[in-house]
């Protein structure tokens, strides 16, 4: 069972704009503005600026160590990228279905920050974890970014790769840093229907890689078998 594999460079096309569109669609941080907002509301401007910083840098961290490490991983584990690429595409599409049957479009009720009694340190950790990882870098956004690693097989492609990661990181930024405008402008409907569109892509991106992943894992049925 030959496959084309002009067929697979298809499937998966190794471009900026696709790598921007996917990332988008995985590591944006609508999901953490509830948290956010729980917890810049209650801290002074400065503390809400470091909050910003700690989770975008962080967010910016966990991207670049799966773009440079994340197939050394799956290599010293022996787990094929085909493999992973079947996983992470159930792992997005379950994340896209349960965006587009979210009922709050913030996840505030999922994630509260408790901001009664709160001290520097638990202001930074709250940065981190639950905002930055897991609601904008979570599982999905690793997945994605390795299986895009992996099929970037030139110097030219990784390099658009990491453009489109900085660029995501820029957005990440600018997202938190208007927040509040953000949901006021958007309102209760516009963020919920954005989540949704967000959810369709993320659906779509993770049918992609299980397509991939699958056409792959069966190219080579046919060698496994005559060996």
């Amino acid at each position: 069972m030959a496959v084309d594999q002009s067929l697979l460079a298809h499937m998966m096309p190794n471009t900026f704009q696709h790598y921007l569109l996917g990332l988008f669609a995985v590591a944006n941080n609508i999901p953490a503005l509830g948290p956010f907002l729980d917890l810049t509301g209650a801290v002074p401007r400065s503390q809400s600026r470091h909050v910003i910083r700690v989770a975008t840098a962080t967010s910016l961290l966990i991207m670049l160590s799966t773009f440079f490490i994340g197939t050394a991983v799956l290599r010293f584990f022996g787990i094929s990228v085909s493999a992973f690429q079947v996983a992470g595409g159930l792992l997005l599409g379950a994340s896209g279905l349960s965006m587009l049957h979210a009922g709050e479009p913030s996840g505030a009720r999922e994630k509260q920050v408790d901001t009664a009694r709160i001290n520097p340190g638990q202001i930074t950790s709250t940065a981190i974890v639950p905002i930055s990882l897991p609601l904008t870098t979570g599982a999905g956004t690793m997945s994605t970014i390795t299986v895009y690693a992996d099929s970037a097989s030139s110097v030219g492609e990784r390099i658009e790769l990491l453009a489109a990661i900085l660029v995501m990181t820029v957005l990440i930024g600018l997202i938190f840093a208007f927040a509040a405008k953000l949901t006021q402008w958007l309102g209760h409907v516009g963020m919920t229907v954005l989540i949704k569109v967000m959810g369709v892509f993320t659906l779509a991106i993770g049918i992609q890689f299980i397509v991939t992943g699958v056409t792959t894992i069966l190219q080579h049925v046919p060698l496994e078998l005559a060996s």
